[in-house]
């Protein structure tokens, strides 16, 4: 029995994961921190694909909600396979704009949260000889855009060196870097879109295909979508303070929807 657990399983990329993964006779187990919204996806997952999905309801911004994941990963009798590290979220408004709680929840729940929970999942699957995790960061990475930003930049620079060190152990990581996905993610965090280019969205379906591929590939790194390998080549020749104006008001336009 191949199994997959996926945090942030309940909307957008994660969602997209769990579709996917249960098409190809994974079994499930979901993690987010709505209960009522884990059992019904879990229930249309079993009912459209006959696999088993199990919830875990968890708050990652929290150390109770870390170590319940954490305590999933590493019951030896229900192995975890694979490891989908997707949580997280924006907050409305830039440096100095937003609470210190709320940026430390956000580096809670993308940096804390992903280094856990990657150390838990790995150390049992390097014991087996195989298993994979991927952890879901953003081309925000490579650009100048605050705490998000650079929480995302921690998440792809710890995936490529932590694959480098468990390499030949059978344990295969991917920090995936998408661009703009049409998700829950914008509207949560009281983000305007109207100021994205149309060509700059990317179909949520399309960039887990891309990251299962990459995996299988054996890559570190995945970036699902041609434009934005080229947008990040032509990054490399545009001076820093033009680079820093243009990341910094692109999709960051906060207020009412």
């Amino acid at each position: 029995m191949t199994t997959a657990l996926i945090t942030g399983a309940t909307a957008g990329i994660g969602a997209a994961f769990a579709r996917r993964l249960a098409s190809r006779g994974y079994h499930l187990v979901l993690a987010a921190r709505d209960t009522e919204r884990l059992w019904r996806e879990a229930t249309e997952l079993h009912d459209r694909h006959g696999v088993e999905a199990d919830v875990i309801t968890a708050d990652l911004a929290t150390d109770a909600g870390i170590a319940a994941v954490e305590d999933r990963l590493r019951d030896p009798a229900h192995p975890i396979d694979l490891l989908v590290n997707n949580a997280g979220f924006g907050n409305k408004g830039r440096y100095l704009e937003v609470e210190l709680a709320d940026e430390l929840a956000m580096l809670k729940v993308h940096c804390e949260a992903v280094l856990r929970l990657t150390s838990a999942a790995t150390a049992s699957m390097r014991e087996r000889g195989r298993g994979g995790v991927i952890n879901v960061a953003s081309v925000a990475a490579f650009f100048p855009r605050g705490t998000y930003g650079a929480s995302k930049a921690w998440v792809t620079q710890f995936t490529q060196g932590a694959a480098k060190d468990l390499a030949g152990q059978g344990v295969r990581l991917l920090a995936l870097c998408p661009g703009f996905v049409r998700t829950e993610f914008h509207e949560r965090a009281g983000m305007g879109t109207g100021n994205i280019p149309s060509w700059m969205w990317l179909d949520a379906d399309k960039v887990v295909e891309t990251a299962l591929r990459d995996l299988a590939r054996g890559r570190s790194l995945s970036i699902p979508d041609p434009r934005y390998k080229a947008l990040l080549g032509a990054s490399r020749l545009v001076p820093q303070g033009v680079l820093g104006r243009v990341s910094s008001t692109t999709g960051r336009k906060f207020g009412p929807q």
